[in-house]
């Protein structure tokens, strides 16, 4: 094994035979992705996307309950209640163009993703173009719940999932398991937890990548009932909740939902329900710029600091958003933020201020 490209103490970037092995080892923050983590992975891209010895390259994390849970948001809020939203949006530009890079790769990049998965996380797994899921996978986009949204291609990806599967999980943060994700296509493949150190040797050893993860054609399939489906499918925020409402007295699904929805955020709910409208007939380099457009006024908005606050600083799980209803949302103030002008000459290799 050659010297680690990287110095960055919460991952090793390091040559493995024929493979560029990643491996996440933030344990201690559920792999929470930070700005040097970021900057680690491209640079070993840098090392190995051109570097015709290197047949694949491999992302994955040390034992522990998460792949990754997401994005460092301490070190976020910190930033933002310091005003130095420059530092916050430069972590955002990056990690969003690094999101971009995973997704062109010409050769392999295999995720073996075994734990929780969610965020800033799923931005490093599922952009490629292998996602193997162990026993442990589980999937989720919690974003509305802390006054954030579901970003890193968020955009792209949930609305191009089965029927209205998408929605609910943009809506809900609902947690989707392994073989449920290999269903829904957000994984490619499913992979024991035990088998995953015996896939990552062959790689290593030169083994086709064709062989050992085959493609099929495998039509992917709604997760959601009829029901649940049509109460997805509503015409407005107010419209969906109306109909889980009506679900939910014969329906515990329905009933979970719709209480989830009235926990999280009105001003996130409403980015979300939006993002979903139009990420299907976006590709992902321009959902990843409609994204940061929307990063760059919700940063300055008070609920995500609240929203952080309230679930992972005191823990009280009492936020207090503002508004505090759906009908106190102002429509036209987050249709602003949808309107900005996108990163002009985006896609690039990285986004400019």
């Amino acid at each position: 094994m050659a010297n680690a490209i990287s110095a960055n103490p919460d991952l090793s970037c390091q040559r493995r035979g024929a493979l560029g092995h990643i491996e996440l080892q933030r344990p201690q923050a559920l792999n929470a992705i930070s700005h040097g983590m970021v900057a680690a992975i491209d640079a070993a891209l840098d090392e190995w996307e051109h570097d015709s010895s290197v047949r694949a390259i491999v992302v994955s994390a040390a034992p522990g309950r998460a792949f990754s849970a997401g994005g460092d948001i301490r070190h976020l809020y910190d930033l933002g209640r310091a005003g130095d939203h420059d530092a916050q949006m430069a972590f955002w530009r990056d990690e969003y163009a690094l999101n971009l890079r995973i997704s062109r790769l010409a050769k392999p990049y295999i995720a073996l993703v075994d734990g929780l998965v969610m965020g800033g996380g799923v931005g490093v797994a599922l952009h490629g173009s292998h996602v193997v899921a162990g026993d442990g996978w589980q999937f989720a986009m919690p974003e509305v719940g802390i006054g954030f949204f579901p970003d890193i291609g968020a955009s792209y990806f949930l609305p191009r999932l089965p029927g209205a599967s998408g929605m609910r999980l943009a809506l809900t943060g609902a947690r989707v398991g392994a073989n449920e994700a290999k269903a829904l296509g957000l994984a490619t493949h499913r992979c024991a937890s035990e088998e995953q150190p015996r896939l990552l040797d062959a790689l290593a050893a030169g083994e086709s990548v064709a062989r050992l993860l085959p493609t099929g054609n495998i039509r992917p399939q709604s997760n959601l009932s009829p029901q649940l489906e049509h109460a997805y499918r509503g015409t407005s925020l107010a419209d969906i909740m109306t109909r889980l409402a009506a679900l939910a007295p014969a329906d515990a699904i329905a009933a979970a939902d719709l209480a989830a929805l009235r926990r999280h955020s009105p001003t996130s709910l409403s980015v979300a329900f939006r993002q979903m409208q139009l990420g299907g007939g976006l590709d992902l380099a321009q959902a990843l710029a409609m994204e940061l457009c929307i990063v760059s006024h919700l940063c300055r908005d008070s609920d995500f600091y609240e929203g952080t606050r309230a679930m992972t600083i005191d823990k009280d799980k009492a936020p207090h958003w503002k508004p505090d209803s759906l009908e106190g949302v102002d429509h036209a103030h987050i249709d602003a933020w949808f309107a900005a002008p996108w990163q002009p000459g985006w896609p690039t290799a990285r986004m400019t201020p």
